[in-house]
């Protein structure tokens, strides 16, 4: 018996030209990449460096130096000690503002955007339509077109310049894309889910707080990180609507940077500017992960 071999060998796996390591494509894409990272990493460094310098080593105008001496003193002057006028208080106090002011703003809007987002998904409520594009509308107008309404509004009910004031603006302001992304996440959850329930006899409450808010995790963790650095970095509503006793840590560093009183401390601002940056830095970086995914989530339907 003749046995007949083939001509063509087995491939144990997908054949064809291997591809090359550093093509001219991929290294225009690192060389970018590099450029892009040194591009926003470079301020931080001399940031991060003049706060590590004294007065006298920063006076010798070579900001991209090491430290000759390290010292943390900047960073203590600025949390403790800074001066914004009379006041030497440091930038702690604007921090524990802020605090007080995120807290209950982040709550009260990611609740109520979240329940109108479920409504307008779920709940075929009269005029539903109508309310989300005025919603939308809202997050599209210039906020200095609202600044005088309000301060009149508030001062008419007795609220101005105090905590709850500041904290029902940001509440408001962060209702309409904070919306946005609540119903368009819940439209790309299965209807079925909601229809079985409401043969269960689930009402609205029981379904939101047992199966929506629970699989809500991703978006909820978004709207965290956009309320925390939106209302943390926010300067405009903190100076017209906190009132001089709660002012956040931007307008106090705004207040210790732009002091005309005694030298000029750069050591210091530079330590304060980073101190007033590192709650949104956390906040992203501790859960990035969760900010893609929960954005990608309604982006297919709504």
């Amino acid at each position: 018996m003749t046995v007949i071999s083939s001509s063509i060998p087995l491939a144990d796996g997908p054949t064809g030209r291997k591809p090359q390591r550093f093509s001219p494509a991929r290294i225009g894409v690192y060389a970018f990449l590099i450029m892009a990272a040194a591009f926003f990493l470079l301020p931080l460094y001399v940031m991060v460096m003049t706060s590590l310098k004294s007065m006298p080593e920063i006076r010798q105008g070579n900001i991209f130096a090491l430290p000759q001496v390290w010292s943390i003193d900047a960073w203590i002057q600025a949390w403790s000690t800074a001066c914004t006028g009379l006041n030497c208080g440091g930038i702690r106090v604007g921090f524990w503002n802020s605090v007080k002011i995120l807290i209950p703003s982040m709550i009260l809007s990611i609740f109520i955007a979240s329940l109108t987002g479920y409504a307008l998904s779920f709940w075929r409520v009269a005029g539903a339509n109508v309310l989300f594009a005025v919603l939308l509308l809202g997050a599209f107008i210039p906020y200095q077109v609202f600044l005088y309404p309000l301060v009149r509004l508030y001062a008419g009910i007795g609220i101005y310049s105090t905590l709850p004031c500041i904290i029902i603006t940001h509440t408001v302001f962060g209702l309409p894309v904070l919306t946005l992304l609540f119903r368009n996440y819940y439209a790309s959850l299965p209807l079925e889910l909601f229809k079985a329930a409401r043969v269960d006899g689930a009402g609205l409450w029981q379904i939101f707080f047992l199966l929506m808010l629970p699989m809500s995790i991703p978006i909820l963790v978004v709207a965290g990180i956009l309320q925390v650095t939106g209302i943390w970095n926010d300067f405009l509503f903190g100076v017209v609507f906190a009132g001089r006793e709660n002012l956040p840590m931007t307008v106090q560093l705004n207040n210790i940077v732009n002091s005309t009183q005694g030298e000029k401390l750069y050591n210091v601002n530079m330590a304060a500017t980073i101190l007033t940056a590192l709650v949104p830095l956390i906040v992203y970086f501790g859960s990035g992960r969760w900010f893609v995914r929960g954005i990608t989530s309604g982006a297919v339907k709504g």
